[in-house]
């Protein structure tokens, strides 16, 4: 299982922050554009799953009431509730997909980073074990040649305990959170667990980032660099999906 692994996710990623440092040799703007690459990749799956969390928010009042309404038919909730997710076009498992996605991602990117910065402390040169995961052009290049963990200058992307990256990486992470749960619409009577519900959306959103600041100043300073750029590409993607979602529902009457 570990050589699948190491094949189809830890060699290619691996490689790719090698290749983009061999041409652009900062370590910090080879993983902003390693980055911006998977992003890129996870796209639409990344965009329905923004679009169904949106969409679940916004129908919360009417799931609620539903749910209130049949609690004691259990048969009948359950046909309801398939109604409601038919009728309004939401999976309400599509927002978990992006997640599990990038869950091996992120594993494949630690050991990445981890492999990166494991260099010869005098010549900063990839030990052998190292360099035998990269493909032939790269380890040829590469067992010559040293990699400088210090990226823009100050930032060593090797260590960990960088608190202005995890700190960064947390209030992106909130921000994020927070155009999520902004503009709800207005409760429906009926639904009486609502604010449950609002309340333990509004810790996910405090906790989150938290979560994120701790992660961040446990793993290496590359790591919660692109955990920081991945979420700040994902509030952009958020930004737009929600502005052309309004605009077409702006246009739909003219239509």
């Amino acid at each position: 299982m570990g050589s699948i692994f190491n094949l189809i996710l830890f060699e290619p990623i691996f490689n790719a922050v090698v290749f983009i440092y061999k041409y652009i040799p900062d370590l910090g703007v080879a993983i902003i554009i390693l980055t911006l690459i998977i992003r890129g990749l996870l796209y639409l799956p990344s965009r329905s799953s923004i679009r169904s969390q949106k969409t679940l928010q916004q129908t919360q009042p009417k799931l609620k009431a539903i749910q209130e309404k049949y609690k004691n038919n259990k048969e009948e909730l359950g046909r309801q509730l398939m109604k409601f997710y038919k009728d309004n076009k939401v999976n309400p498992f599509s927002s978990c997909l992006p997640l599990l996605i990038q869950l091996p991602i992120l594993i494949a990117l630690y050991q990445a980073f981890l492999a990166v910065s494991q260099t010869d402390p005098a010549t900063h040169i990839l030990l052998a074990k190292q360099l035998q995961h990269l493909y032939e052009p790269l380890r040829d290049f590469f067992t010559n040649t040293a990699i400088n963990p210090i990226s823009f200058g100050f930032i060593n992307l090797s260590a960990n305990k960088n608190f202005i990256l995890a700190l960064l990486a947390g209030a992106a992470q909130f921000w994020q959170s927070k155009m999520l749960l902004a503009k709800q619409p207005p409760k429906i009577a009926g639904a009486k667990d609502e604010s449950i519900t609002a309340g333990m959306n509004k810790q996910m959103t405090y906790m989150m980032p938290i979560i994120t600041v701790i992660f961040g100043l446990q793993f290496p300073a590359g790591l919660t660099l692109y955990w920081l750029f991945s979420t700040l590409f994902t509030v952009a993607q958020q930004y737009y999906i929600f502005k052309k979602d309004i605009k077409k529902i702006e246009e739909k009457p003219a239509a």
